[in-house]
């Protein structure tokens, strides 16, 4: 049995679940996030814990036991808590500051790097080398701040570009000058 998998959810108050066959719609404070979950595994409401269960003993069944428990477990706990990443800017004359809904970084590049905010996230810039990412579905979360990074990932001779906040980069040894003889 799957460790996880087997793990009941809790529904805090002020959270609604309907469960509709293998759709799963959760509300909260924080929005609604609805997901469809692969119909052959069973997902059940007994009283305020989602019970998740699989079938049969197959192969795919075991994977998807414990993935569709995750789903929903981060479905709940983004509505009453939300997801938040944290970037570090790292880099002479690297920044990034807040314009209306854009995020505009100065990234060492001959232009500005201009990221609109998308439905379901927003952005803070607390300061001029940090910015945190927030949402209420974790997936949509990591990929923004996936985006974000790609726009210029850490280098490994001066560590200069962007980073997950704890991010360790492992950093090169430069070029080895020749010596004099």
């Amino acid at each position: 049995m799957s460790r996880i998998g087997k793990k009941p959810i809790a529904v805090p108050a002020g959270v609604d679940v309907k469960i509709d066959g293998s759709t799963v719609t959760v509300k909260g404070p924080k929005g609604t996030l609805t997901n469809t979950f692969n119909p052959e595994i069973i997902i059940k409401q007994e009283g305020t814990e989602i019970i998740v269960d699989r079938p049969s003993e197959n192969k795919m069944h075991k994977s998807l036991h414990g993935l569709t428990r995750t789903l929903i477990n981060n479905m709940v706990e983004g509505v009453t808590n939300g997801f938040t990443k944290s970037l570090e800017i790292e880099g002479v004359g690297y920044r990034a500051a807040k314009q209306g809904k854009n995020l505009v970084m100065n990234l060492g590049y001959s232009h500005q790097v201009i990221v609109p905010e998308i439905d379901g996230i927003t952005i803070d810039v607390p300061n001029a080398t940090s910015i945190v990412v927030n949402g209420i579905d974790k997936q949509v979360v990591g990929q923004f701040a996936a985006e974000i990074r790609e726009k210029r990932p850490p280098e490994p001779y001066k560590g200069k570009g962007i980073r997950y906040a704890g991010e360790r980069i492992i950093r090169k040894e430069g070029k080895a000058g020749k010596g004099k003889k």
